[in-house]
């Protein structure tokens, strides 16, 4: 049976309770109106499950020290820098039910706020003479923001190959994941084998971790995100690139038309949804995401057994088989 949230964290519940005060101290300024925005984002908190993921990941390598809560705070103000420019990218007016920054402040504040908490995030590093941490998170942003201008560019096509795919979302996604993990371990160990152990641990969890999102928007729960939004945004995802590999030349340009052009009407949206059902393409990504999953397991398993090494395992399973 999985375990809740809850439980996971009992291994770290300690550190993430201090995470608090160091992440409220990260994102602090003498600006009244950045730090009224940087509270009302503290308040707003989702569940932790990236900083989770560095204290975790540490435990399972180490002791935590000093410079894990410098990594988690770097990775936590990088994951809200994202969601903060993502949000104005995207024109989304709310995220976790909770009106976003650009709703409330505009566009250009968004902007300046996510500039903020990223160099806020590299100053945290370089004060602290965390050179690693800084080397990891700065290539987090350089991989993140590669990915989705890559997936920008190859949206215009529509038509993707499958090897494609996994380049946009190991940059666009896993490399968030792999950051926290393994900036996890280098806050307590110089190993670079180790380190580089857990970013590809990392890496799989991410991976994983996207397929199930794309599945999710073909109704694979009875749960989650509305239906085809992904289509209706022209995404190209693994089940539907799947499907149309596998179908004739003339259904697939009839699939691309109805994408490319009425990706607006329910009905269309509703026409590819049952297009992808009925190629097994729903199948065929749950399949890939169980085999990045296992991966993630394979490599975690050479690490010694633990109450952290267990909290580890049971977080990927919350992660990849999420409702929403």
């Amino acid at each position: 049976m999985n375990r809740s949230l809850e439980q996971i964290k009992k291994p770290i519940d300690e550190a993430l309770n201090a995470f608090e005060g160091h992440f409220r101290k990260a994102m602090e300024s003498q600006v009244p109106l950045l730090d009224k925005i940087t509270f009302y984002l503290v308040k707003r908190k989702g569940k932790q499950v990236r900083p989770m993921f560095v204290f975790l990941s540490a435990k399972v390598c180490g002791d935590i020290s000093e410079a894990t809560f410098s990594a988690a705070s770097m990775i936590e103000l990088l994951h809200t820098a994202t969601l903060v420019h993502d949000d104005v990218v995207d024109d989304s007016l709310q995220r976790r039910s909770f009106f976003s920054i650009n709703a409330l402040w505009k566009n250009k504040i968004a902007v300046l706020v996510g500039d903020y908490l990223l160099s806020q995030g590299m100053l945290l590093a370089v004060k602290n003479k965390e050179y690693l941490l800084l080397e990891i998170v700065s290539q987090a942003v350089k991989s993140m923001s590669e990915g989705e201008l890559l997936q920008i560019e190859k949206a215009r096509r529509l038509d993707i190959a499958e090897s494609v795919y996994y380049d946009i979302i190991r940059q666009k996604t896993a490399s968030l994941i792999a950051s926290a993990c393994s900036a996890g371990a280098a806050s307590v160990t110089p190993d670079p084998e180790v380190v580089e152990k857990m970013r590809l641990f990392g890496e799989y969890i991410g991976m994983a971790f996207q397929i199930r999102d794309d599945l999710m928007d073909f109704g694979a729960d009875d749960i989650g995100k509305p239906l085809g939004i992904d289509i209706k945004e022209k995404k190209m995802t693994l089940p539907l690139i799947y499907a149309l590999a596998q179908c004739e030349n003339a259904a697939k340009r009839s699939i691309l038309s109805l994408i490319r052009n009425h990706s607006e009407n329910p009905e269309k949206v509703k026409e590819v949804v049952r297009f992808v059902h009925q190629s097994g393409g729903l199948q065929y990504a749950e399949t890939q995401m169980k085999t990045f999953q296992q991966k993630a397991f394979d490599i975690l398993h050479t690490f010694p057994a633990s109450d952290a090494r267990n909290s580890l395992e049971d977080l990927v399973n919350f992660v990849t088989e999420r409702k929403k």
